[in-house]
């Protein structure tokens, strides 16, 4: 906090507003930069107090930056908070407009340039956004929130060795900067190689740290009455137009419609956003708080006074998450959800849900949770309402075979980059189809050409499109035959959207729970015979089915039935089961809360 005073100002009216400030002391800051700021509004101290302790108490800053930006013109670290609090509501343009003004007063304002580096890589800027990033730290090496950034943007590119590098810097300065030791494992589970110990290791030591800086409950009011409506808590900062969003919509719809007598739901959203989808939600909750900005501590306290029965993370180690909430147990039993198909870490989640086919039994010595599997299907997801008809197989207005994938370019590494162009080898005029933000700029669609030239893949059989708004995304599938799925972080929402579309998917089959999600879905929708167990088989089996457009075409005009018939798709058929299995959890902790260890028996798998 910057502490400009002016020789009329009593000084001594300053120190008590920046002890106050610096001590936490926030609505009495507040309260008192309010005050000297009437008497005194050229003191540029009390409004930065002020909109830095309204941000803090998660409170509305813009307008208050906005009239500072006006009265001071000339302060660099006013247009980047004016900037924090624009990008804050969702006006990225503005933002970035703000951030360059900082940056413009003050070429060495290290944090100016941060900000304008995290704005630039939020739009998918990813060059600028590292070179931004950069600046920033030849500064500040010691910046850390600039060099998590820097690894994010590389680990988008694909740079994961780099990435990786960054973030282990990162925590070199700061041990305990949780979400960068988050963004390590996400970036470790894209590498191929890693073995499952060295990933439940690295996990371990994120559970660690966030126990060691919690205090975790060890008891809690919640009454253990077996049939009492129970109270569920959805912690994320995905509730909206996302893919968890896209699992979680239809579920939560049936469960409120056929359940709601047996569970009540309580959202605490860690996101700014708010879209149709976040409406949507919001609707079957009965509490919906924002908990952005805040700390964990009081976070698992507004959880515990809530009286939380069962607490579901929905993000794991995924962006906006807030997993060192659950560290503090706020709630008597926790677990985690669709976001992260992976172990947290942490050892005050109880349970992770999973199903038959994505953890086996040796598998589950490498998660902290308990595995909990769903008689059928691990997640189901929400079918899209748009008017969007499946189109006829573009093959036979083509004369070629169009494969494709719109997976994040982030899990096409070098072994995915070799074993599609073996495929394209196998089906002479075959084409490839790829679609992400990533392709957005023109720099890495000369990158991904190139990739593919060096495996005799030439430019001309390759399709490569930018990001695109849902529905256009959706529609872009009526251009491709088969899809193929990435390894070793295969797909799920995009496998789920493809069927819906009347498109199969050919999939490698790993050993962990990332590598199975699009298995676990095929076999579910009734699919099984296009999951490969090798590289062999999976060139085999994607020339097998591009040879045959009739089995093809008359798949694709029934598919989309058939996924919609299917576990994949039927929200109150899974309802049915998660209530059932919240239900089972919670009549476990019941059995050991009042002493009835007789009433307690493994029923983790469904």
């Amino acid at each position: 906090m910057p502490s400009e005073t002016n020789s009329a100002f009593p000084r001594d009216t300053i120190e008590r507003l920046l002890t106050l400030f610096n001590s936490n002391s926030l609505r009495a800051a507040e309260q008192l930069a309010r005050e000297l700021m009437e008497q005194h509004p050229e003191q540029l101290v009390a409004w930065k107090v002020l909109g830095a302790s309204l941000k803090l108490l998660g409170e509305p800053d813009l307008d208050v930056w906005l009239q500072a930006s006006k009265r001071f013109p000339g302060d660099a670290e006013i247009f980047s908070n004016l900037g924090n609090a624009l990008r804050a509501i969702g006006s990225l343009d503005n933002a970035i407009h703000c951030y360059r003004r900082a940056v413009i007063l003050d070429p060495e304002f290290a944090i100016g340039l941060c900000n304008l580096g995290i704005a630039l890589l939020e739009r998918g800027e990813l060059f600028d956004a590292i070179d931004c990033l950069k600046r920033s730290l030849r500064l500040r090496p010691a910046l850390v929130n600039a060099r998590n950034n820097l690894g994010i943007a590389l680990g988008d590119l694909g740079r994961f060795d780099e990435a990786v590098g960054q973030f282990r810097l990162t925590l070199d300065t700061e041990p305990d900067f949780s979400m960068a030791r988050s963004n390590l494992l996400f970036t470790l589970n894209h590498i191929s190689g890693l073995t499952d110990t060295a990933l439940l290791q690295e996990a371990v030591r994120y559970g660690e740290m966030a126990s060691r800086l919690a205090r975790p409950s060890i008891s809690w009011e919640n009454i253990p009455q077996q049939d009492r409506c129970l109270r569920i808590g959805l912690i994320s900062g995905d509730l909206r137009d996302h893919a968890v969003g896209h699992f979680l919509l239809g579920v939560l719809t049936a469960l409120a419609a056929d359940h709601g007598n047996s569970l009540t739901f309580f959202a605490y959203y860690n996101h700014q956003k708010n879209d149709t989808i976040t409406e949507r939600i919001r609707r079957c909750c009965q509490s919906w708080r924002v908990i952005v900005d805040l700390p964990d501590e009081t976070v698992a306290n507004i959880i515990a006074r809530d009286h939380i029965d069962i607490l579901i993370d929905l993000s794991g180690h995924t962006a906006h998450n807030r997993l060192p909430v659950l560290a503090w147990k706020p709630a008597p039993i926790q677990a985690t959800w669709l976001g992260y198909y992976a172990t947290t870490g942490i050892a005050a989640i109880d349970y992770l849900f999973a199903d038959p086919y994505t953890v086996s039994e040796a598998q589950e010595a490498f998660f902290v949770e308990k595995v909990w599997r769903m008689p059928e299907v691990f997640s189901c997801f929400s079918a899209p309402d748009f008017a969007l008809g499946v189109s006829p197989l573009p093959a036979l207005a083509n004369g070629k075979i169009t494969f494709g994938s719109f997976n994040n370019m982030t899990k096409m590494n070098e072994e995915v980059i070799a074993l599609w162009s073996r495929v394209l080898h196998a089906v002479p005029g075959s084409l490839l189809f790829l679609k992400c933000k990533q392709l957005n700029l023109a720099a890495i669609r000369s990158e991904v050409l190139e990739r593919f030239a060096d495996h005799g893949v030439d430019a001309a059989r390759l399709i490569l499109e930018g990001s695109a708004p849902r529905a256009q995304l959706l529609a872009a599938y009526a251009r491709v035959d088969i899809a193929l799925d990435p390894f070793p972080y295969t797909g799920c929402t995009t496998t789920a959207e493809a069927l819906w579309m009347g498109v199969p998917v050919v999939t490698l089959a790993g050993q962990r729970y990332l590598g199975l999600q699009s298995a676990s879905l095929l076999k579910n929708a009734g699919l099984a015979a296009w999951i490969a167990h090798s590289a062999e088989d999976y060139v085999a089996l994607a020339a097998r089915y591009a040879g045959d457009e009739p089995h093809l075409q008359a798949l694709r005009a029934g598919l989309r039935a058939q996924a919609l018939a299917s576990p994949v798709f039927d929200n109150f058929r899974f309802a049915a089961h998660f209530e059932a299995a919240l239900r089972e959890m919670w009549r476990k902790w019941c059995a050991l809360r009042n002493g009835d260890a007789s009433d307690i028996r493994d029923s983790s798998d469904g």
